[in-house]
């Protein structure tokens, strides 16, 4: 058997303490993050509490950001805000934050310097593959197994094995993260690479901004990814550098796989070939190209979420609205991913650009990502949304649909009324 390894083993290994781990092989790692969030947070708590331990781990690893239902949608979510914040201040967490300093959990905890290069982290959501993009180790976990991490330190995990995506050239014009990963979904489907660690590579790695980056491996999971990754380089380090952690210690690691490295599978991607690219109701991997889907009437457009709430989607979008209006019956709601963002859009005079052209700009939430408020659907009712999921009744009701597209193609569509390619406005 190869001693190589690849990044996330490499990780992995150095977090159990082994000089070598496999593909396959069940390890318990220390965790340097464990993260919940509103939804999850208070099924946690209440798994914590049944364990009988008496305090968390460690009280600058534990993040706990309402992000989902907040601002307080109804009674139930003032409720389970009310349990995060209790037992934060009870545990003397210092990593809870409120609303009106919080953010969408994966936009705000890199932002924030709260994960970084070769961390392991564990969160109660999903889209926790989206630190990846730092070159960490990164997942979503079920509210038990954060309970138990807040607890110890420790998760168990089995090794995955890994898929390496070799990138080269460069994305054309309008053409972002977001596109490259649903043209993967598509290409792989939902379950293509099913526990297994997506490795971004190759010269186009270059080429991608750390924004795109975020959004590549926040949908990992929608290949039904264990995690994805992408490798330690210029724009990274100048990432981490510009985004220092304010209330704990980060010690930034690169990995790197070894050349021997062994991988199930290996794609090529010439960026400079992709289209933007829409995914169909209601899978991820139902992608067509913009041109198969231009004319589709809409009834709202969404710009935000963990995956499309961050600057340079703010300003692309506020390059596409400029000077433009919202088409008539159409809603466009913009969403920053965190409350930087949100400052960012108002110096930058994004945010006066996009209320001038009609749309709703909105605090900081998951809100209709998950059906959750700000934006959820009436039977038939159609979106194009920069979120990353469009199963039945993700948004609304059971009979509205959702196009996930990127954030250029849901602004040129909300002026236009109907799915566009933004190069044709």
């Amino acid at each position: 058997m190869s001693k190589s390894m690849t990044m996330t083993q490499k990780i992995l290994a150095a977090h159990t303490g082994h000089e070598y781990v496999y593909p396959g092989q069940f390890i318990e790692a220390s965790l340097d993050v464990v993260l919940v969030n509103d939804i999850t947070g208070p099924v946690a708590i209440r798994e914590f509490g049944r364990m009988g331990t008496e305090d968390v781990f460690d009280k600058e690893k534990i993040v706990m950001t309402p992000d989902h239902f907040t601002p307080n949608k109804d009674i139930k979510a003032a409720e389970q805000a009310k349990e995060l914040r209790e037992f934060a201040a009870e545990k003397g967490i210092i990593n809870y934050f409120e609303v009106g300093r919080v953010g969408i959990e994966h936009a705000f905890l890199p932002e924030q310097g709260l994960v970084t290069a070769g961390d392991v982290i564990i969160g109660a959501d999903s889209h926790t593959c989206t630190y990846g993009a730092l070159g960490a180790f990164s997942t979503g976990v079920g509210s038990t197994d954060a309970a138990a991490g807040m607890a110890t330190g420790l998760a168990w995990f089995r090794v995955p094995a890994a898929q390496k995506y070799e990138l080269t050239g460069t994305l054309p014009p309008w053409v972002s993260g977001k596109d490259v990963i649903l043209h993967i979904i598509g290409m792989i489907g939902v379950d293509g690479a099913l526990y297994k660690s997506m490795e971004f590579t190759g010269p186009g790695v270059a080429a991608l901004s750390m924004d795109d980056r975020f959004a590549v491996a926040n949908m990992a999971i929608e290949a039904g990814a264990k995690n994805g990754v992408f490798p330690v380089d210029e724009k990274t380090r100048a990432y981490i550098d510009a985004h220092p952690a304010k209330t704990m210690t980060k010690t930034p690691i690169a990995y790197e796989a070894d050349e021997g490295a062994e991988y199930t599978e290996t794609y090529a991607i010439d960026l400079s070939e992709l289209r933007s690219t829409i995914s169909f109701p209601s899978l991820p991997d139902n992608t067509k190209t913009v041109d198969e889907a231009k004319g589709i009437k809409i009834d709202q457009s969404v710009i935000g979420s963990c995956t499309n709430g961050r600057p340079e989607d703010m300003e692309i979008t506020a390059h596409i609205l400029k000077g433009r209006k919202i088409a008539d019956g159409v809603r466009c709601i913009i969403i920053p991913g965190t409350q930087e963002i949100y400052m960012e859009c108002v110096r930058k005079g994004w945010a006066e650009i996009f209320v001038e052209a009609g749309a709703v700009l909105s605090t900081p939430t998951c809100g209709p990502c998950l059906g959750g408020h700000m934006g959820v659907l009436a039977a038939g009712e159609k979106a194009v949304s920069t979120t990353n999921r469009n199963f039945v009744g993700r948004m609304g009701h059971t009979s509205s649909e959702v196009y996930l597209a990127s954030p250029a193609v849901a602004a040129a569509s909300a002026v236009t009324g109907r799915i566009t390619d933004p190069a044709e406005l």
